[in-house]
C-alpha cells in the first residue's frame, strides 16, 4: 500500500513539475512575442526621426541622391549652424516666440484648469453637473465655427498680428480636456484633508493653492506636456492672427523656409530636428509623471 501511495505521489510531482516547465515555456514565448512586437514598432515609429537627423547631417547634393543613401558619406555638423543662422530667415526671434508663447500659455492653463477643475470638484453649486457636462460637451465643438466670430472680435479689440488671441483665452479656463483629467484627480483626494484646513481658517483659495496643487503634480505634468506640446507645434493659431515676420513663430518660420528654399532639404532638416529636440527633452523628463498622471485620471471614487 505504502509503494502504491509512493508511486502515486511521485506521479503527481512530475506532472507538476511538467506542468511547471510548460507553463515558464509558455511565458517565456509570450514575452518573445510581445517584445518582438514592441521593438518592431518602435522601430517603425523612431524611423523617420533617424532619417531626419541623418538628412540633416548630409551635404546638399548627398540629400537629393536617389537611391537615397542611408548613412552619410561625409558628415556636415554645420548644417545644424547654417540653418539657425540662415541669412533670410529669423529661426533665434521665432525661437524666442515660441518659447513666450509655450510659456505664457502653459502658466494660464495650469492655473485656470486647475482652479476650475477644484470648482467642479469639490464645490457644490447649483447646475454644477449640468455646467460640467456642457464643458466637457464643448470638446465635440470643432474650432472651425468659432474660427470667424473669434477673429472679427480680436479685429475689433486691435489684437491682430499681436500674441494676445494665442495666448490671453488661456487664462480663461484652460480647455474641457484639461478641466476633466483634473477634476478626475481631485476626485481621489480625501475629504479629511480639505475638513482640516477648514478647522485651520483656510478659504477655497488656500486649499487649492496649498493643498491640492502639490498633491495633483502627476496631473498638473501631464497637462503640461500636452500643453506645451500643442502650443509649440501650433500652426493654425499663427497662421491666422499673425501677419509681420517679426511675430512668427517656429511652425510659421519652417513653413515659410520650405516655401522659399524647399530645394535645401538638408537645412530643413536641421531646423526640423532642432525644433523637436524640445518635446523629446519635456517627454522623457516627465515619462514617469506623465504615464502616472494618465492612470490616475482615469479613476475615480
Amino acid at each position: 500500500m505504502s509503494t502504491l501511495t509512493g508511486s502515486v505521489t511521485q506521479a503527481a510531482q512530475s506532472s507538476a513539475s511538467h506542468y511547471r516547465r510548460l507553463r515558464q515555456r509558455n511565458r517565456r514565448l509570450h514575452a518573445v512575442i510581445v517584445y518582438g512586437l514592441l521593438a518592431v514598432a518602435s522601430f517603425v515609429f523612431i524611423m523617420p526621426f533617424v532619417w531626419m537627423l541623418l538628412t540633416a547631417i548630409k551635404s546638399a547634393q548627398e540629400a537629393v541622391y536617389f537611391p537615397p543613401t542611408i548613412i552619410p558619406r561625409e558628415l556636415h555638423l554645420s548644417n545644424f549652424v547654417e540653418a539657425w543662422t540662415h541669412e533670410r530667415m529669423q529661426f533665434p526671434l521665432w525661437t524666442w516666440n515660441t518659447v513666450y508663447i509655450s510659456a505664457v500659455v502653459l502658466v494660464g492653463v495650469l492655473l485656470s484648469s486647475s482652479l476650475c477643475a477644484y470648482g467642479f470638484a469639490r464645490i457644490r453649486f447649483p447646475g454644477r453637473d449640468f455646467w460640467f457636462l456642457a464643458t466637457i460637451a464643448s470638446v465635440m465643438l470643432p474650432p472651425q465655427v468659432t474660427l470667424i466670430p473669434l477673429y472679427v472680435f480680436f479685429f475689433k479689440i486691435g489684437w491682430l498680428n499681436t500674441f494676445h488671441p494665442l495666448t490671453i483665452p488661456a487664462w480663461f479656463g484652460g480647455g474641457a480636456l484639461n478641466i476633466f483629467l483634473l477634476r478626475q484627480f481631485f476626485l481621489q483626494l480625501p475629504a479629511e484633508l480639505e475638513d482640516a484646513a477648514y478647522i485651520d481658517g483656510a478659504s477655497r483659495l488656500q486649499i487649492w493653492w496649498r493643498i491640492f496643487l502639490p498633491l495633483s503634480l502627476p496631473a498638473l505634468l501631464t497637462v503640461a506636456i500636452f500643453t506645451f506640446q500643442g502650443t509649440w507645434n501650433d500652426f493654425f493659431g499663427p497662421l491666422i492672427y499673425l501677419t509681420g515676420r517679426d511675430k512668427y513663430t517656429l511652425a510659421l518660420g519652417m513653413n515659410l523656409f520650405n516655401s522659399q528654399y524647399g530645394a535645401e532639404i538638408h537645412y530643413m532638416m536641421a531646423i526640423a530636428f532642432l525644433m523637436t529636440i524640445p518635446m523629446i527633452v519635456v517627454f522623457f523628463v516627465a515619462q514617469r509623471y506623465f504615464v502616472g498622471g494618465i492612470v490616475l485620471t482615469g479613476v475615480n471614487r
